[in-house]
C-alpha cells in the first residue's frame, strides 16, 4: 500500500487522471441512479376471486375454491396454489415458478377459470388478475368540520384530479364508509296493501336493472337497442312501480317501504388532528420515479387549497393510521409528519 501511495506521489498526472475518472462516474451514477421507496419486487402471484354472497366459508370453500383449484392445478409455472374461503367470497392465490412468463400463466388461468361452468347461480363472476405491488408515495389527508357526505365527495374530486396528473398512474380514497341504499320494509304496511315481501323484492329486482334489446338492420346501419332502467339513487329506487290499477293510479315503492340512501352501518370513523377526515393514498409502480410523483402532488396540493370549500384543510406527508378501540365504536387517527 506505501509503494501504491508513493507512486501517485510521484506521479501527479496520474493522480489527477484518477481523482478525474472518479468525478465523472460519480456524476454519471447520480444522473442514472433510481430513486426507490421500497426495493425492487417482481409480482409472482396471481389471485382468482369469486363472490359468493351470503355464502358460509364452507360453502364457498366447496362451491368455489374446490373448483378452481382443480381447473387450473396442472397448468405448467404453478408453483403453489393457497385457497382462502371467508363468509361471502373465495380467493385462490397462485404464485408463479422462477423464470416462468407470469402474463401467460395468467391468461392460462383466465382461460381455465372463465370455462368453469359449475359455480352456484349465486355467484358474480370471477376476477383474475396479477398481483400488482404497489408502492406508497405520498398521503394526502382532506379534513375538515363538515357532513360524511361532503367530505367523501371533495376526498373523490382529489382522488380523481391527482390519478388525472400525468406523474401519478394509481391512488386510492381511503378511510371512508361505502355507500349503501337499504329498503326498510314494514309488515303492517305490506298487509294494508296486500303486499308479500317477495314481490317487492321480485319488483326491485326486475325494474333495476340494464337489458340489451338487440340490433334494427335499417338502411343507414344498424341500431343497437338497449332498456337503461338501473337504479343509482334513493329516489330512483323509490320510483319503481310494484303495482299499476285500472284508475291510471300506480302505486310506488316508496309509497310502502322507507328507502335510505345514505353510508354502510359500521363503527368506523376517521379523524386527523381531531376532525373529520378521508385520506388519499398515492402510488408508484413499475418505473416511476416517487420524487418526481410526490413533487407533482405536493403542487398540485398549493394550488388546489385555495379553491377548496372554507373549513376544508389538505395535509400531506408520510401518515401512519392507528386503529383505537372505544366501547362503543372504532376510530382511526392518523398521526404523522404533515404539512
Amino acid at each position: 500500500m506505501n509503494n501504491i501511495i508513493a507512486w501517485f506521489v510521484n506521479n501527479k498526472v496520474a493522480a489527477n487522471l484518477l481523482m478525474i475518472f472518479i468525478f465523472i462516474a460519480g456524476l454519471i451514477s447520480l444522473i442514472s441512479i433510481k430513486l426507490e421507496v421500497f426495493p425492487e419486487l417482481s409480482p409472482d402471484r396471481i389471485t382468482v376471486t369469486v363472490a359468493y354472497q351470503g355464502a358460509a366459508p364452507e360453502e364457498v370453500e366447496e362451491g368455489v375454491c374446490v373448483k378452481i383449484e382443480e381447473a387450473v392445478q396442472d397448468l405448467n409455472g404453478i408453483k403453489k396454489i393457497i385457497s382462502m374461503a371467508a363468509e361471502g367470497t373465495g380467493t385462490v392465490t397462485i404464485q408463479v415458478r422462477p423464470n416462468y412468463d407470469g402474463r401467460k400463466l395468467l391468461e392460462d388461468v383466465k382461460t381455465r377459470v372463465d370455462a368453469i361452468s359449475t359455480f352456484p347461480q349465486e355467484t358474480e363472476k370471477p376476477v383474475v388478475q396479477e398481483v400488482l405491488i404497489r408502492r406508497q408515495v405520498i398521503n394526502v389527508a382532506v379534513s375538515g368540520q363538515t357532513d360524511e357526505r361532503t367530505l367523501k365527495q371533495i376526498g373523490e374530486n382529489i382522488r380523481d384530479e391527482i390519478n388525472e396528473l400525468p406523474e401519478v398512474s394509481q391512488v386510492d380514497l381511503t378511510g371512508t364508509k361505502p355507500y349503501e341504499i337499504s329498503i326498510e320494509v314494514s309488515e303492517e304496511i305490506l298487509r294494508n296493501y296486500g303486499l308479500t315481501f317477495d314481490e317487492v323484492a321480485r319488483a326491485v329486482k326486475r325494474s333495476s336493472l340494464d337489458l340489451p334489446g338487440g340490433t334494427i338492420s335499417t338502411a343507414g346501419g344498424e341500431i343497437s337497442l338497449r332498456t337503461k332502467g338501473q337504479a343509482y339513487s334513493g329516489q330512483e329506487f323509490g320510483d319503481i312501480i310494484l303495482r299499476s290499477y285500472d284508475d291510471g293510479t300506480r302505486l310506488r315503492l316508496s309509497d310502502v317501504v322507507r328507502v335510505v340512501d345514505a353510508f354502510a352501518e359500521n363503527d368506523q370513523a376517521t379523524r386527523f388532528d381531531g376532525k373529520p377526515s378521508v385520506l388519499v393514498q398515492v402510488f408508484r409502480v413499475g418505473d416511476e420515479n416517487a420524487l418526481t410523483i410526490a413533487t407533482a402532488v405536493k403542487s398540485y396540493i398549493r394550488d388546489k387549497q385555495p379553491a377548496l370549500p372554507e373549513g376544508i384543510i389538505l395535509h400531506y406527508g408520510n401518515v401512519q393510521g392507528i386503529c383505537e378501540d372505544g366501547e362503543d365504536h372504532k376510530t382511526l387517527k392518523f398521526y404523522g409528519h404533515m404539512t
